[in-house]
């Protein structure tokens, strides 16, 4: 197989090579770092006034921690390293959780994002040829932006469709022979199973590949989505804290996530004692971006969960792999005392044949006791079926999560298109156990 590449002088370059590459991008991102006011007062507490004090890599691990309340407490522009003039573009958080984060971008930031996105998405075998519909937000989420301009950058028919209104996105695809996706898993899910209402069959699209992301996803949810439509559907990983989407994508042979090493550093550490971890070991993702001047930011700790993938890619990239994202230490439930990640439950319900395309996953207080239910939709053909059926369905899925996770929840069997579906990123875990 001819391995599509985008840039293969970056993506082939030897590891030495790469890692001196690294050591340059780094001091100019101290350089930069050190015209923010909150890394003038970061840096100087660490002894750190000029980027030459960085003599190796190693050097990285004696600057301090950046986290998400620094960003808040920085906020409007306390991490902004260039003028406002020079500025571009900026990008916040929600703000849902408290005040919101902000990103600046200069020209030279947008430009280096864009060749990152670009990369990906050759990397997973798209070209020019293809057409690009982007079904994820645009506005100050960094993931609609983001994939529009790489997928313009490499020259491909790009249909700016945005989040919701599956009836047009359907209608879209159908007339204009989309090629290529990019979406939540849980929402191709429920593209999928709108296929029938809108009386359009998979024959009619001309869908082969999709860019999945923005919220975790087990390897059975992949393959679900790439059996129901009958495509390859490639795991993507960002945030916007490092841009958006672009820090590491599948290439075409699917054994991980490659990040360009190029443009961030990451370290994996133990969330609890902050210690690196060895290769393979699962632990909280560190980033630190090093082609960024408007807002670079330092040893930023993600919350994410992944480990490094040790061998090499048959694809000869040089860059190396991720594993997929388990989820995030902040997103772990304690259950009854058990620590449980929704992506484990999601893991078991996606093996299941009977399971459909979306599910919820709710906790409730009995008394002093928690409770755990798992509420999925199956195919509509079972929903009028034997009830004893049903009862057996609904045993053999809350004993497969025991076998899973430790703990045996109530299940609730419903019919499709009855669970809550979200056009962004998919809310699968209610909370109703109170605060205290």
């Amino acid at each position: 197989m001819k391995v599509p590449v985008w840039n293969p002088a970056v993506e082939f370059i030897e590891r030495e090579a790469l890692e001196a590459l690294q050591l340059a991008n780094l001091r100019k991102t101290v350089a930069w770092a050190l015209k923010a006011p909150f890394y003038q007062r970061k840096l100087a507490e660490v002894g750190l006034t000029h980027p030459g004090d960085l003599t190796s890599l190693r050097d990285l691990r004696d600057l301090p921690y950046t986290t998400k309340d620094d960003l808040r407490a920085a906020y409007p522009d306390g991490l902004l390293a260039v003028t406002l003039e020079q500025a571009l573009r900026l990008h916040t958080s929600s703000g849902t959780t408290g005040m919101p984060t902000v990103v600046y971008h200069s020209r030279q930031d947008l430009d280096c994002w864009t060749e990152l996105v670009a990369r990906c998405i050759i990397a997973a075998g798209a070209t020019a040829s293809d057409v690009f519909q982007n079904m994820t937000g645009y506005g100050m989420f960094t993931g609609g932006l983001g994939l529009h301009y790489g997928a313009e950058r490499v020259g491909m028919l790009v249909i700016p469709a945005s989040c919701g209104n599956t009836s047009r996105q359907l209608q879209l695809m159908r007339s204009f022979q989309t090629t290529v996706v990019h979406a939540t898993p849980s929402y191709l899910l429920h593209l999928h199973a709108a296929l029938a209402s809108e009386g359009i069959t998979r024959d009619q699209l001309a869908l082969r590949k999709a860019f999945i992301g923005a919220e975790p996803h087990s390897e059975q949810t992949r393959r679900k989505i790439e059996d129901l439509f009958g495509i390859d559907a490639y795991n993507s990983y960002g945030l916007s804290e490092m841009n958006g989407p672009g820090v590491a994508f599948e290439c075409v042979h699917k054994t991980g996530l490659h990040l360009w090493e190029d443009a961030y550093i990451l370290e994996i550490i133990d969330p609890d004692t902050l210690r690196p971890l060895p290769e393979g070991q699962t632990g909280e993702m560190v980033m630190t971006t090093l082609q960024r001047r408007a807002t670079p930011l330092l040893r930023y700790r993600t919350r994410d969960l992944s480990h490094w993938v040790s061998g090499n890619c048959p694809c000869g990239r040089t860059h190396r792999r991720l594993a997929r994202i388990k989820g995030r230490s902040d997103d772990m439930l304690i259950i009854g005392g058990v620590n449980v990640f929704p992506s484990q439950i999601e893991d078991v319900l996606m093996k299941i044949p009977e399971v459909g395309t979306n599910y919820l996953i709710q906790l409730e207080k009995r008394g002093s006791l928690d409770r755990l239910i798992v509420k999925t939709e199956i195919y509509a053909k079972l929903v009028a079926g034997d009830l004893h059926a049903l009862d057996d369905l609904r045993e053999r899925i809350a004993e497969s999560l025991r076998a899973a996770i430790l703990i045996k929840p109530a299940v609730e069997l419903h019919e499709p298109g009855s669970l809550p579906v979200s056009d962004g990123k998919a809310k699968r875990v209610v909370d109703l156990r109170p605060a205290f």
